[in-house]
Formats: structure tokens, C-alpha cells, sequence
């Protein structure tokens, strides 16, 4: 049989199994709180912890390891099932009152796009929201940042299934970089690096904010979501030393978590000869610079730039920083509303949503890596025309990059760009206007969040049809799991023996 469906089943039932355990957690907040929505999370997770288990136990072979089709598949329809499952308390709890908007916050929350309907027209404000609610979706942040795939592979050894290929299928990046030789191991050291910098940032943030703020912010941080406690996002809290701890934990959050564990291990000198770490960082800087430049008032003046700028230096450079660093790693919080800026500072916000984080790290967008190899790539074309019959291979790190992995680069941002030219192409049919088509596409595609008109910084996804939604749904989606595994699917070689 070419697909086992008993086998796709039985891991999904697993993974609901492990959200219904997670939703206790809200539980309990809602209950320490004295909230009433303490019993929807409450049903919720009797629901789902129950509907996995029978789906695991039904199905339950213990000589059946998954196929590589398999993998994909459960891999895919993980993420609908979790989030149809995880839309349920945002129903339950009145917190919003349609199915469609549950199901785009919770795909959004597990996507780590951190695109909102709550705060938005007919939505209650954020901090009108039962803390239950608001600690619900930092969490669905926190677990799809590293993968429930991930997880699952570091807690249920004895699941018998294909490791390998889940863990292929799940870690964003043109390759899964293994830190051990087995996977469950790897799976482990994830995770051990993910909650460390979480606590870690969570205590560093406990001078400027209750621990409530505190943990569904470093929740936030780390899986590069963006959710915030706050409507005005980490602007509200206007505190300087928030913005720069921020600043650090998304600048490592969208940093490869490979490079965590050598550096950890004491590698520190082979770490920083990584191309693409070295890259990341000077975009980061450069953006930033150039940011400045164009709000702080005396340069930008200078510059001819007009817009909101800020007229004292150390505050221009604290606004570009966390905007370029939030940008660029898919995070999407904010401290100011940035389509106020000058025509410089928007243009390289822009430039930046094509850029986003580095391969094995929790952010989304093309990748660094991505685009290294693509200019490389392009210069090697340039060349080969002086030296038509030169071998001249393309090398990164100091090593040969095959030409399977150059294929797959150039595929994926082929498709990458094309998926978001149909999203835009779509949304523009249902009536919305191009500017919010376009960056709603592109920010859906690479799990950004914020984007410009309708969707800018200030505003929320609330306003958009039914249709729009769901569409930016499966785009966040299939985007999370670059795209290939989504869209293999309708693949039909994927069906075929």
C-alpha cells in the first residue's frame, strides 16, 4: 500500500494527545485568575487528549515505521488538526465568535506568524481578553516555534515511527542539520537550548513587567511569533530596557539553533566563520543603520526623508533596531507604527520581508542561506560566460554545494514567490485593495504578521472577508513548512505508486 492511513492516524492521535496536555496549562491560568474560561480550556483538553489517545490505541501497530510519504503527511495535516482542535477555547470562551477567526488565530499562533483578529473591528482589545486566552495563543507560538513534530520526537521514542523523516519534513531550512546521531537526541538538545533562552529571557524581562507579560513575551520571542498581552504590541510598555533584551533573544531566535549548540560546546571561533551567521548579523546592522539614518531628524533632514522621526539619537536607533530585527526574523512585534515613517525607512522595512531568518532557526521568510546561495549562484552564471567550459562550483562554508541542494534553493524560491503572486492575485479578487493583497501575502507566506494597509502595524486581519482567511490560513501554513511538504500534496506523483 503506497499510503498507510491507520499509520497517519495514530501519529495525529499522538499529537493531539500531547496539545490536550498542553491545554491545561491555560487552564490553570484561567483558574488561578478566577477566570470562568477556566472550563472550556478544561473541556477542551479533555477533548482532545481523548480523541488522540482512541486515535492512537485504535490504530496502534508496533512493527509500522512511517514512510517517507508518510512523514510528509502527518507533518501537513498536523498542523490542521492541531489548529481545528486549538480553535475550540477561542469559541468556547466568546473570546471571538466565529469559526473562521479561531481556526486563522490558533493557525496563526501555531504558525508563528503572529497575524491577529483580536483588537481588531468587532474584537474585543487584546488587554480586554481573558488571560487565559492571551497565554493560549503565546503558547501555540511556543510549541509550533521549534515543532510539535520536534517535540514529539524528543518525549515518545516509542512511537515507532520514521524520525528521520518527520524531522526532515518539520525543521525549516534547505537541510536538517542533525546535531547527534539520533534524532530523539537531537530532538532533546532543541529543545533543552529553546526552553533555556526562553527562562532565561523571561527573567530578564521580570524588572520591567509582571511575569504574566513576562512569560508570553519571551513565548512570543522565541518562537519568532509576535503575539503581545498588549494592543500597541511592546510599544505599549515604552521602556528601553524591554526593547533591547527583545532586541537580543529575536536576533537568537532567528539564529540557526545548530550554531546554539556548538557555540555551547565551546565552538565559538567555528561559529563565527559560519557564511550565513556572518550575513544574518550584517543585515541586521546594515538595515538598522539605515534606518536610523532615516529617523533621526538631523540625518534625515539631510536626507531629504519626511515622515515620523524621532529627534533624539538614542531613541531613533532603539525604533530601527527592534523594527529591522523584527522584520527580518519573522517576529512582527512592534514599537512604532512604521508606515508613519519616512520613504526610506518603509522601503527597507520591505526589503527586509524578503529576507527573514537563518535555515534551523524559528523564523520563517526565505532564509539567509537561501539567498547567499542564490547570489552565489547568479555571480558563478556571470563567470561561466568568460569560462565557458571552466568547472567552477559553488562553495559554501568551504564546501562543494551539490547541485540537489542548488535545484531545491532555486525551486523553492520560485515557488516561494509564485505562491505569494496567486495569494495577492486571490485576495485582490475578493476585493481588496493591492497594497493589502500584496503584503498580506507575502507576510502569511513568510509568517511575519504585520504588513502594510489594511494589515499595517496598528491594525489587525479583523476586517477581511471570511474567504481572505481562510486562504491566508493555508498560505501561513504552507509557508511554515516551506512549502514543498504542503504542496506535495497536490503532487500527483505523491498518490501514485
Amino acid at each position: 500500500m503506497l499510503i498507510d492511513p491507520k499509520s497517519i492516524i495514530r501519529t495525529l492521535g499522538a499529537l493531539l494527545f500531547l496539545m490536550g496536555i498542553a491545554l491545561i496549562f491555560p487552564a490553570l491560568v484561567g483558574w488561578f485568575y478566577g477566570e470562568p474560561t477556566w472550563t472550556a480550556f478544561g473541556w477542551s483538553a479533555v477533548i482532545s487528549a481523548v480523541v488522540g489517545a482512541v486515535s492512537w490505541l485504535v490504530f496502534y501497530r508496533e512493527d509500522h515505521e512511517l514512510s517517507i510519504r508518510e512523514g510528509f503527511a502527518v507533518v501537513a495535516l498536523s498542523w490542521v488538526v492541531l489548529s481545528a482542535f486549538g480553535a475550540l477555547p477561542f469559541l468556547w470562551t466568546g473570546a471571538l465568535d466565529s469559526y473562521t477567526d479561531a481556526f486563522f488565530e490558533t493557525m496563526s499562533g501555531f504558525t508563528t506568524t503572529g497575524a491577529t483578529i483580536l483588537g481588531g473591528e468587532g474584537n474585543p482589545a487584546i488587554e480586554a481578553v481573558p488571560r487565559s486566552i492571551l497565554f493560549w495563543r503565546s503558547l501555540t507560538h511556543w510549541l509550533g516555534g521549534m515543532g510539535i513534530i520536534v517535540l514529539t520526537l524528543a518525549i515518545l521514542p516509542l512511537l515507532g515511527v520514521g524520525g528521520m523523516q518527520l524531522y526532515r519534513a518539520e525543521v525549516p531550512g534547505p537541510s536538517a542539520d542533525k546535531l547527534t546521531p539520533r534524532v530523539q537526541e537531537t530532538a532533546k538538545r532543541l529543545w533543552l537550548i529553546y526552553v533555556g533562552f526562553t527562562l532565561l529571557e523571561a527573567v530578564l524581562l521580570l524588572p520591567a513587567m509582571g511575569w504574566f507579560d513576562a512569560i508570553n513575551h519571551a513565548f512570543a520571542t522565541m518562537a519568532t511569533g509576535g503575539f503581545s498581552t498588549k494592543n500597541a504590541s511592546v510599544g505599549q510598555f515604552d521602556s528601553a530596557y524591554i526593547d533591547v533584551v527583545i532586541i537580543l533573544f529575536m536576533y537568537l531566535a532567528g539564529v540557526n539553533f545548530a550554531l546554539h549548540f556548538r557555540m555551547l560546546r565551546g565552538e565559538r571561533i567555528t561559529v563565527w566563520k559560519d557564511t550565513e551567521l556572518r550575513v544574518y548579523t550584517a543585515i541586521v546592522l546594515l538595515s538598522s543603520a539605515l534606518i536610523f539614518l532615516a529617523l533621526w531628524s538631523p540625518a534625515a533632514s539631510a536626507l531629504g526623508q519626511h515622515g515620523l522621526g524621532y529627534d533624539h539619537a538614542a531613541e531613533a536607533l532603539r525604533h530601527a533596531t527592534f523594527q529591522a530585527v523584527a522584520i527580518i526574523t519573522t517576529t512582527g512585534f512592534g514599537t512604532a507604527d512604521y508606515v508613519l515613517w519616512s520613504p526610506l525607512a518603509i522601503g527597507i522595512i520591505f526589503a527586509l520581508f524578503f529576507v527573514g531568518g537563518m535555515a534551523g532557526s524559528t523564523g520563517g521568510g526565505l532564509k539567509v542561506v537561501r539567498q547567499i546561495l542564490l547570489f552565489k549562484n547568479s555571480f558563478k552564471e556571470i563567470r561561466q560566460l568568460l569560462h565557458p567550459h571552466g568547472v567552477l562550483p559553488i562553495r559554501l562554508n568551504g564546501r562543494v554545494v551539490s547541485a540537489e541542494v542548488m535545484r531545491n534553493v532555486l525551486s523553492f524560491v520560485v515557488l516561494y514567490f509564485g505562491l505569494i503572486g496567486m495569494g495577492t492575485l486571490a485576495l485582490a479578487a475578493m476585493g481588496i485593495d493591492l497594497l493589502t493583497s500584496l503584503s498580506a501575502a507575502f507576510s502569511a507566506v513568510g509568517n511575519v504578521g504585520p504588513g502594510f494597509g489594511l494589515v499595517g502595524p496598528a491594525e489587525t486581519y479583523a476586517p477581511l472577508p471570511g474567504a481572505a482567511k481562510w486562504l491566508l490560513t493555508f498560505l501561513m501554513m504552507a509557508g511554515r513548512l516551506e512549502i514543498f511538504t504542503v504542496l506535495l500534496f497536490f503532487s500527483p506523483d505523491f498518490w501514485r505508486r
